[in-house]
């Protein structure tokens, strides 16, 4: 079965979520932005979400997590929590 491991970055704007992926594409570390950004409880551990599959997360991220490169940050990421910045750190098929 397919598994993934991903971080994200939850805010609950696009503008801050464009602001953050700026910063992070010009070198700014993604877990200490989401530390410091991320109003996801994951935040406090740098956004990583550790293992999950397929159907374990909402749509909008589960089509993202599944079929973008992996360590390339993507989004923002519209869901019913706000908008998210969200890298594919691993990927199993």
């Amino acid at each position: 079965m397919a598994s993934a491991t991903a971080r994200h970055i939850l805010v609950d704007s696009e503008e801050l979520c464009e602001e953050l992926k700026t910063k992070i594409a010009g070198g700014e570390d993604f877990a200490d932005l989401a530390r410091e950004h991320s109003s996801c409880p994951s935040g406090a551990s740098g956004g990583d979400l550790g293992s999950f599959g397929p159907g374990m997360m909402v749509p909008e991220f589960d089509k993202v997590v599944f079929s973008a490169p992996v360590e390339e940050v993507q989004g923002p990421v519209k869901t019913q929590f706000g908008y998210h910045l969200l890298e594919v750190t691993s990927r199993t098929d």
